[in-house]
């Protein structure tokens, strides 16, 4: 089997198969760059309604780049590697700034931009622009390896070496079989990842229903679920943190998470990483909240994973009748009411939600 035998059919499939998603309805470089980021790491369905937010309230390349860092985020809120806003902001401002607000036209100027890799700078090229750029993302990953039946980790630098090369000269061949009206390198692309999402998935694929299926040579071999080897993956870890919502007349005190830290910029109530499992609550709160003794009140234990860490938030209210000073602590006083506008990582918005019940 020819690996270009795939191209006609899988473009035949997709021009009949393909989902209405709201960025495939544009040309904007802008808007699939913002699609295409958000996908990473995230699903179709949960993309679609934070994207059409993001667009209404920043359209294009130059409101972005005016934003102040909280709307962003506040946009960003719930979609997790919160460096990929941060990164869309910085490259906004660089494109303002150097290149007369008008985003780039070729790979290497698209590479240029902060936080654009080749997987992102490829779809930009092929699906705005439609230029024979390759791309291989996960699902991309997942179909290839199955045709060709590579039987090593996806992620061994010598295959996806393989994969980047076979994708390269894919593409090329989709825009050579392309007629005048027909953008096949955009195509082509997004037929590979489709393919991926709707046909080609992880567990239980849909073999039956695969116009490649008479291509695949895991198929044919019975190694569908043995294809894509995948690396094994790192030790979890527990983790247990004590914060505390610090309640004075209807308001809370919050701090905004440092520059270079995970979900920077984000805010959140204080709170501490503990490793003895013994640590009592009043005891942190008189030492790092310095407010001598209190009894906090048990609010909620949240669970949340990051990365290989799974954490243990353990949430508990101080009320005060007079404005505590909180001399060891930079940070500011909110309004419950005003909680909401404020961008928050996800296990304090949960706290923030459950005391306000």
């Amino acid at each position: 089997m020819h690996i270009r035998s795939i191209v006609a059919p899988l473009l035949k499939w997709f021009a009949g198969n393909a989902r209405d998603l709201p960025w495939r309805r544009t040309r904007d470089p802008y808007a699939i760059w913002i699609s295409e980021v958000m996908l990473q790491q995230t699903q179709v369905k949960t993309v679609i309604p934070y994207w059409r937010r993001w667009m209404e309230q920043l359209p294009d390349i130059a409101s972005l780049a005016a934003a102040d860092e909280d709307t962003v985020i506040k946009l960003w809120e719930g979609l997790g590697y919160y460096s990929r806003a941060r990164n869309l902001q910085k490259a906004a401002r660089l494109i303002c700034e150097e290149l007369s607000g008008k985003f780039p036209r070729d790979l290497g100027g698209v590479l240029a931009l902060p936080g654009v890799g080749r997987y992102t700078a490829g779809a930009i090229c092929s699906i705005a622009y439609n230029q024979p750029e390759p791309l291989v993302d996960g699902n991309v990953a997942r179909v290839l390896t199955r045709l060709l039946g590579i039987e090593r980790p996806s992620k061994q630098k010598q295959v996806v070496e393989q994969l980047w090369l076979v994708t390269a000269d894919l593409v090329k061949h989709a825009v050579g079989l392309q007629r005048t009206s027909q953008r096949n390198a955009a195509a082509f692309n997004q037929a590979m990842m489709e393919l991926g999402a709707l046909i080609c998935t992880p567990r239980n694929p849909l073999c039956h229903d695969c116009p490649l299926k008479g291509h695949c040579i895991a198929r044919k071999q019975n190694k569908v679920n043995r294809i894509p080897v995948l690396a094994k993956r790192a030790p979890v870890s527990k983790r247990r943190f004590i914060g505390f919502i610090i309640a004075w007349h209807g308001n809370v005190f919050v701090q905004r998470r440092p520059s270079g830290e995970v979900n920077s910029g984000f805010w959140e109530f204080p709170n501490w990483l503990v490793d003895d499992t013994q640590v009592q609550p009043a005891d942190l709160a008189s030492t790092k909240l310095a407010l001598g003794q209190v009894e906090p009140e048990s609010l909620c234990i949240i669970n949340h994973s990051i990365t290989c860490y799974r954490n243990r938030l353990e949430m508990f209210v101080i009320l005060r009748t007079r404005k505590p000073l909180l001399a060891k602590l930079k940070g500011k006083w909110v309004s419950v009411a005003n909680l909401g506008e404020l961008p928050l990582t996800t296990a304090h918005r949960k706290a923030a939600n459950q005391f306000a019940c």
